[in-house]
């Protein structure tokens, strides 16, 4: 009875869990990357600030770091006027469409302990994701039309 029990309960923490999808994008996303580009789908040049931290020209180039074992990462910006302080963040991966590949990326920007002042976060849209390369967009809008904002990164 006892081993049937305990068979139940691991098939339920099982069942529970992440899917092998995301457990797999969390072993791809480990480790440090370079965001490369930013884009947007507006046409003209627009001042763009990423995360309520910094403008577009500061998180070009900038390095992030994932670990996904406990879901935290860190980045820090790069250019002239950019503060260079390592910035901290908690994240999560969730699948939408595993036949499409479509994920939601949720990045919450934190203190170094871990802890959000606001508790806000962005969420993102992961929409590609391999041993070298990575990309996100996200929808916003500007005077009510939609635009998209493209960052791809590489892995270092």
């Amino acid at each position: 009875m006892k081993k049937i029990a305990l068979v139940l309960i691991t098939f339920c923490f099982l069942s529970c869990g992440a899917s092998k999808t995301v457990r797999q994008s969390k072993k791809t996303i480990k480790g440090d990357w370079t965001l490369t580009s930013i884009k947007s789908s507006a046409i003209g040049g627009l001042k763009i600030t990423l995360l309520n931290d910094a403008e577009k020209a500061c998180f070009e180039n900038s390095t992030w770091q994932f670990i996904p074992n406990n879901n935290t990462g860190t980045y820090t910006l790069f250019g002239m006027n950019c503060s260079s302080d390592k910035r901290f963040f908690v994240f999560t991966i969730d699948e939408i469409n595993e036949d499409n590949g479509l994920y939601n990326f949720l990045l919450k920007p934190t203190n170094k302990k871990g802890k959000s002042e606001t508790n806000a976060g962005f969420r993102l849209e992961l929409t590609s994701l391999s041993e070298t390369a990575m990309q996100w967009q996200q929808m916003v809008t500007l005077d009510g039309k939609p635009i998209t904002i493209t960052m791809n990164f590489i892995k270092l």
